[in-house]
């Protein structure tokens, strides 16, 4: 950081503010984490220099026989933490490597059946104002109103009716977990391929804390951030017997292909350029230290954190979507306590808590002001925070949200937040 310092300080000042930001701050998005040294280290390396189009020992460029180690090294290590038989760790995000999904299990105008946005689902399930519902024709299922989880015999329903070629699975806001043998029966049913995106979730799967949908699934991505605790990025992974079960899908060459060379095609050179081999490295960083025993403990506080922070809420009165979580997150309804989630995020960020502002089914507000807040326990987990200090939290985000637009409480609010931060230092390591 001193080069960088001496080099170009209007840049250090940006990225010093930032690092006081996160050391100084509730950090409560869901879809946000705190990764360890040793990844930030690795995404800082001579590795951005080394262009490596293609796949290790097919690549198009020279020199790249130290980088194909690496990409190796992340492969068998994400293998390993997922029991997967193939994977992709090139995409360069969670929207990436779903793209390279789509490319290779479907053609422009071909029918998706995903998750609602609107009900928890994900922009790249098929939402009309990204790709996925602009190429593909997207059809949707939802949660129920009184319950806040899915039906399965509403999704059959749906499924026989609309005929998709493929059902997807997976969310950005939905706090439960996933019956992926019944998701699996369906598509079966109507002759639908199945994939999963557990972005959110990654961390949770590989540990055994929730449902594992490889055995199910004909393909599942993910990011390698959120709960996986890495950088940012994408991954793709095949598990059981989906390599047998794509063929139908290698329309232009005329010659049946396995899973694993369409969805490496769709993904190079289909979708993307060259990989980013210093994220890769950072990627397979990550994966090693999933692989260690602490990791599951780890996993396991995010998980107990979420759940006592429901609780809590709760007890306090609020409104839960699913009335809880089986996960990492929460979903708040603030209809009840006559606030939308813009209010209650502006009001909050100006206590140094970070949430995000997020829709809630059946919500009678826009995508920009909407009626419920979303909240996640990784990042704090990752600070150390256990039980009791998301008691603090919750108690602390409660005399917010009743004294929106008092600046004295909003100010005494987050001196707490930072006193407690103190006594969980993040980047230590780093001048702030």
């Amino acid at each position: 950081m001193d080069v960088l310092k001496n080099q170009d300080p209007e840049l250090y000042a940006y990225i010093q503010q930032e690092t006081e930001r996160e050391n100084n701050n509730f950090e409560l998005i869901a879809s946000e984490n705190f990764v360890s040294r040793a990844v930030i280290s690795a995404m800082g390396t001579v590795l951005t220099n080394k262009y490596a189009e293609g796949y290790p020992g097919k690549r198009y460029y020279g020199g790249c026989e130290h980088v194909d180690k690496i990409e190796d090294l992340a492969r068998e290590r994400a293998k390993k933490l997922f029991d997967a038989d193939w994977v992709n760790v090139q995409p360069h995000s969670g929207a990436s490597a779903n793209a390279a999904v789509y490319l290779a299990f479907m053609n422009p105008g071909d029918t998706l059946l995903g998750l609602d946005l609107s009900h928890g689902g994900h922009l790249t399930h098929g939402s009309p104002v990204n790709f996925s519902g602009i190429q593909y024709h997207p059809e949707f299922y939802g949660v129920e109103k009184d319950t806040g989880r899915i039906d399965l015999d509403k999704v059959r329903d749906k499924a026989k009716a609309v005929k998709p070629k493929m059902i997807s699975i997976g969310a950005s806001a939905y706090p439960r977990d996933f019956d992926y043998q019944a998701f699996r029966d369906i598509a079966d049913e109507v002759g639908a391929f199945l994939w999963m995106d557990m972005a959110h979730t990654a961390g949770l799967i590989a540990t055994d804390l929730l449902n594992d949908p490889l055995p199910y699934c004909d393909v599942v991505s993910t990011t390698t951030h959120k709960t996986l605790r890495g950088p940012r990025g994408g991954m793709i992974l095949v598990g059981n017997d989906g390599e047998n079960k794509l063929g139908v899908t290698a329309r232009k060459s005329g010659r049946v292909k396995n899973t694993s060379e369409v969805l490496d095609s769709a993904v190079f050179p289909g979708s993307q350029g060259g990989p980013l081999m210093h994220v890769i490295a950072a990627k397979a960083v990550a994966f090693g230290e999933a692989l260690q025993p602490e990791f599951k403990e780890y996993q396991q506080q995010i998980q107990k954190n979420a759940k006592h922070m429901a609780d809590e809420f709760k007890n306090l009165g609020y409104n839960l979507v699913s009335d809880g979580t089986d996960n990492h997150l929460i979903l708040v309804d603030l209809r009840n306590k006559n606030l939308t989630g813009k209010i209650a995020e502006e009001s909050l960020d100006k206590a140094g808590i970070t949430v995000n502002k997020n829709m809630v089914p059946f919500d009678t507000e826009s995508p920009f002001v909407t009626s419920g807040i979303r909240l996640g326990s990784p990042a704090l987990t990752t600070r150390g925070f256990k039980e009791q200090q998301f008691s603090d939290v919750v108690k602390l985000i409660d005399t917010v949200l009743q004294n929106p637009n008092n600046e004295s409480t909003l100010e005494t609010v987050k001196q707490e937040v930072q006193a407690i931060c103190k006594e969980f230092p993040l980047y230590d390591f780093v001048e702030a």
